[in-house]
């Protein structure tokens, strides 16, 4: 099944059922819950499904053929990621994703105690993916051998995301490393995003350890490179294509590699400006302008397009390590392509 957009199809199917459900069982508890369901319906209504399709391919790299089961099993990682993607709207205090309103943004405007009720939805789409995961009609003893990999995924998506907190806005008594933001990376987006899912649709296949071994060798990189495209994206991007801000990283000093790269590279001067600039939380348009150009004169943007090349190839490399069906392979190594090279 080289064909993504059918894939995505199968997802949102799955998830506009799980919509449906859970607005009669919320209504059915009370009237008062119509915004909530709401919410929901729309913070499952976007996204690519990379995670559900890394997760199906894993599945079908060890061997294992298409069905429904593993089509609903991968959809509980989208709702993984909607969850993930609330409870981080609100930290940044993000206002639009995907070109739309933000949970608590969606909130707020309709006079609703916004942070409050957006922690809530997050915890309850978290609720929602073991939900699906575990009864998605795959055998029990397949889903019992995951059971350590989701309080895995988990623990290393909640410490990443709580490392982002404590190093984003350190100006003046702390620069940013390269090292610590590519921990980060790994932490919160690379092995929820890319190696987790594979190692849990590779272990619900029956999949060796052998390929476990050659999915981290090829995940992790892979969403390194998806983070550090994601970074481009948060301060180059066009805010019409991308569907969010390009100003929120430069606003709370967000500890990316590219932020980093450019405080190592910087002169006094410049690093006078930067100070000036980046965590302001009133940072305009122009001034933005000044610190992209910055990034782009010391050579912390091309620093950052290498790295994502280098991890691109170091994934396709693990790839060719581990035996597996040629179609899974040929979907993996286009779904690299997409993962990480996504436009400005």
């Amino acid at each position: 099944m080289h064909d993504h957009t059918g894939f995505k199809e199968r997802i949102d199917e799955v998830l506009v059922r799980l919509a449906d459900e859970e607005e009669r069982a919320l209504l059915g508890l009370h009237t008062e819950l119509t915004p909530l369901s709401a919410q929901l319906r729309r913070s499952l209504a976007r996204g690519k499904r990379i995670r559900a399709a890394f997760l199906y391919w894993g599945w079908r790299a060890a061997g294992q053929p298409d069905c429904e089961g593993v089509i609903r099993a991968a959809a509980a990682m989208e709702l993984v990621h909607a969850a993930a993607c609330t409870h981080d709207d609100i930290i940044d205090g993000s206002r639009m994703r995907h070109g739309q309103p933000t949970a608590h943004a969606a909130f707020a405007a309709n006079g609703q105690r916004s942070t409050a009720l957006a922690m809530i939805l997050g915890d309850l789409l978290m609720g929602y993916a073991g939900h699906v995961f575990t009864s998605c009609g795959l055998p029990g003893a397949y889903l019992a051998r995951t059971v350590p990999l989701w309080s895995t995924l988990l623990r290393e998506t909640m410490a990443g995301e709580f490392l982002e907190v404590l190093r984003t806005g350190a100006k003046a008594d702390r620069e940013p490393l390269v090292a610590e933001s590519l921990e980060v990376a790994r932490f919160k987006t690379a092995k929820y995003t890319v190696e987790r899912p594979l190692h849990l649709g590779a272990t619900l296949g029956g999949g060796s350890p052998a390929l476990l071994d050659a999915f981290s060798g090829y995940g992790l990189p892979l969403g390194e490179a998806f983070q550090l495209r994601d970074d481009l994206l948060g301060t180059f991007g066009d805010p019409a294509r991308t569907g969010k801000s390009n100003l929120d990283d430069l606003r709370d000093a967000k500890p990316t590699a590219l932020l980093a790269l450019t405080v190592a590279a910087a002169g006094t001067d410049d690093r006078r400006l930067l100070a000036k600039l980046v965590g302001n939380p009133e940072l305009g348009e122009e001034e933005a302008a000044s610190v992209r150009e910055l990034m782009e004169r010391c050579g912390a943007r091309q620093q950052v397009e290498d790295m994502i090349r280098e991890r691109i190839g170091r994934a396709g490399a693990a790839l060719d390590l581990a035996p597996m069906p040629v179609e899974a392979r040929t979907a993996l190594v286009g779904l690299a392509a997409t993962a990480a090279d996504r436009s400005l």
